[in-house]
């Protein structure tokens, strides 16, 4: 008669999992204290620079005048800007910017006076005032003959 040994299974790897546990806890602390080491941009004090308020008027020119040639080129103070064919008047947009921030410090209105030539096309006037409009000119008027 032969006899049947029984085979012991071996036991099963098992995992602790509360030590594991107790390794993520203390991760999350270490990550949670290391990254209030550092200073945050916000806490990094500096001033940027300002506008300057004026006491008295500033002597400038509280007018500037527009002219637009009959080929559609824009000029102002004998400087051309923008080419005559482009679709927005960048340049001549951040000139009256400039104009505009620079009468508001010194306490006078800021006035644009378009003198388009005779032969000028329409579209190029329009440009020009959707330029006074983004630059928060609000006075614009317009010359009439040889006014300018």
């Amino acid at each position: 008669m032969a006899v049947r040994l029984k085979r012991k299974k071996a036991p099963g790897a098992q995992m602790q999992i509360a030590p594991m546990i107790d390794v993520v806890f203390l991760m999350l602390i270490y990550f949670m204290v290391s990254a209030t080491l550092e200073k945050q941009e916000a806490d990094v004090s500096f001033q940027l620079p300002g506008t300057v308020e004026q006491a008295s008027p500033l002597e400038m020119p509280d007018e500037q005048i527009v002219e637009i040639t009959a080929e559609g080129q824009v000029v102002v103070n004998e400087h051309a800007y923008d080419a005559p064919g482009a679709a927005r008047l960048v340049e001549l947009t951040a000139m009256l910017s400039r104009f505009r921030e620079t009468s508001d410090a010194g306490g006078v209105d800021a006035i644009v006076t378009l003198a388009p030539a005779d032969e000028a096309p329409h579209q190029i006037v329009v440009r020009v005032l959707d330029a006074c409009s983004a630059a928060g000119i609000e006075a614009v008027n317009f010359a009439l003959g040889e006014e300018f």
